[in-house]
C-alpha cells in the first residue's frame, strides 16, 4: 500500500534548517526558523524555567496521566495570563480552558470544536498568515478563505481593505486574528483599529478565533492581550489559542492552551465536554511537564517576577535589533525603504525583496530566509548586522 505514496517536497522552513546546518561557512545566518536567540546565537533556557523545573521534579511523586483537559493549575493560570488577573473575564463561568500540545494543538482543538458545532463553518485567515495555520485548520475539514491584511507599500496593515472584506462576510463566519506580533509580517493592529474590528464583528455576528503565540514580545504582557480582552468583553463568543513556546522558551515541551468564551455558562460547559472528547480522540492525554513548569512560575510571585524580567529583556533585545537592522539597511541601501522594520513588532518582518534576491543571499552570502523574504529578526546578533546589511545591498545590486 505505501509504495503508492508520492514523495513530498520538504516543508520550506524545515528545508531551510537542513540547508543551514549543512552550510560550513562561518558567516552563515539563520533568519528562517522562528525561535528566539540571544547574542551568542543560542535559544537559552530561562532561569525562571530552570528554577521552576527543579521544584516540580523534586515535588513530583508520579508520572501517571493527567486528565484530557490537562493540568488544572496551568489552565487557571493561562486564563488569568490571557484574560487578565482582575477576574472579570478569567473567572467568568462563560470561559472554559483546555491544555493542548502547544499552540498548534490549541489551534487544532479549536478547529475541531468549530467543526463539531457546524461542519459548514468557514474560517477566514489573514493574507498572509502563519503557514501552519492552513493545514492545522483545514485538516479538521473546515473551509478556509482569506482576507487582506498586509500592505507591502507601507509595511503596515491594509486596514481599509481588511475591513471591507470582513464587512462582507456571512454571519457566524469565523475570523482568525493574531493577538500581537503578527506572523509573518510583524504588522499589528492599533488599539483604535482593534476597537473598529470589535464593532464590526459585533455588528456582523462574526466569531473571532485569536492566535496568541507571542504575548509579552510585542509591547508587553498586558498590551499584547488588550485586543483579545476587548473582543471577549464585547462579544458573545470567542476562541483563543495560546502558546508558551516563545514567551517561556518551552518550545520542545509543547505547552499550549485553548480558551473558549461561550454565550452562557451552559455553552462553555458544553464546549468543555466536547473538547475533552476531541482531545481524547486526537492524543488522549496532554503532556504535563511543561504545563507544570508554567503553573509553578505563574503561581509564585517570586518566579513570576523573575520570568517577567527575563521576558522584558527579550522584548528589549528584539527592539534593539530592529532599530539596528533598520539603521544598517538604510545606510547600506539608501534607495530602498526599510523603515517598516522599526515600526513592526515581534520576531518577524518581511524585507520586501524578491525570491531571486533571497536566493542570491542564500547561495552567495549564506543568509537563510524563506522565499517571501520573511526574516526572524531575533535570529540576528548585533555583531552580524553589518555583514547582513552589506549582503542585502550586494544582493540587490547596489
Amino acid at each position: 500500500m505505501l509504495e503508492h505514496l508520492d514523495r513530498l517536497a520538504p516543508d520550506p522552513i524545515l528545508g531551510l534548517m537542513a540547508a543551514y546546518r549543512a552550510d560550513s561557512d562561518a558567516r552563515k545566518i539563520d533568519l528562517g526558523v522562528g525561535v528566539y536567540r540571544d547574542e551568542q546565537g543560542e535559544t537559552p533556557i530561562m532561569q525562571a524555567v530552570r528554577t521552576a523545573e527543579r521544584a516540580v521534579l523534586e515535588r513530583q511523586t508520579t508520572k501517571t496521566y493527567v486528565a484530557p483537559a490537562g493540568n488544572p493549575a496551568f489552565n487557571a493560570a493561562m486564563r488569568r495570563l490571557a484574560l487578565g488577573a482582575d477576574g472579570a473575564l478569567s473567572e467568568s463561568p462563560r470561559v472554559c480552558a483546555v491544555q493542548a500540545p502547544g499552540g498548534c494543538g490549541a489551534l487544532r482543538l479549536g478547529a475541531e470544536l468549530l467543526r463539531a458545532a457546524d461542519p459548514h463553518t468557514t474560517v477566514y485567515v489573514s493574507s498572509p498568515t502563519w503557514a501552519n495555520h492552513v493545514p492545522l485548520l483545514s485538516g479538521s475539514g473546515l473551509k478556509l478563505e482569506r482576507y487582506p491584511y498586509y500592505d507591502p507599500a507601507t509595511g503596515g496593515v491594509a486596514f481599509e481593505a481588511m475591513m471591507r472584506a470582513l464587512e462582507g462576510l456571512a454571519p457566524r463566519s469565523v475570523v482568525l486574528l493574531h493577538a500581537s506580533c503578527h506572523n509573518p509580517t510583524g504588522a499589528d493592529l492599533t488599539p483604535t483599529q482593534w476597537q473598529q474590528v470589535c464593532d464590526l464583528l459585533q455588528r456582523r455576528a462574526l466569531v473571532p478565533f485569536i492566535d496568541m503565540a507571542y504575548q509579552g514580545l510585542g509591547e508587553g504582557l498586558e498590551a499584547d492581550a488588550a485586543g483579545l480582552r476587548l473582543l471577549c468583553t464585547a462579544l458573545p463568543e470567542a476562541l483563543i489559542a495560546v502558546s508558551c513556546s516563545k514567551n517561556f522558551g518551552l518550545y520542545r515541551e509543547r505547552v499550549g492552551c485553548l480558551l473558549v468564551l461561550g454565550e452562557s455558562a451552559a455553552a462553555a460547559e458544553a464546549a468543555l465536554t466536547q473538547l475533552t472528547r476531541i482531545a481524547r480522540g486526537l492524543y488522549s492525554m496532554p503532556p504535563d511537564h511543561g504545563a507544570a513548569i508554567v503553573a509553578e512560575i505563574l503561581g509564585s510571585e517570586t518566579l513570576r517576577a523573575a520570568w517577567r524580567a527575563e521576558l522584558d529583556g527579550m522584548r528589549a533585545r528584539i527592539m534593539q535589533l530592529r532599530a539596528a537592522v533598520a539603521a544598517a539597511l538604510a545606510a547600506a541601501c539608501p534607495s530602498k525603504d526599510f523603515s517598516h522594520i522599526l515600526r513592526q513588532r515581534g520576531m518577524f518582518s518581511y524585507l520586501g525583496i524578491s525570491a531571486e534576491v533571497v536566493r542570491v543571499l542564500r547561495e552567495q552570502h549564506h543568509v537563510y530566509m524563506t522565499d517571501d523574504s520573511r526574516v526572524n529578526v531575533a535570529g540576528l546578533r548585533m555583531q552580524s548586522i553589518p555583514y547582513f546589511a552589506a549582503a542585502v545591498a550586494q544582493a540587490l545590486g547596489r
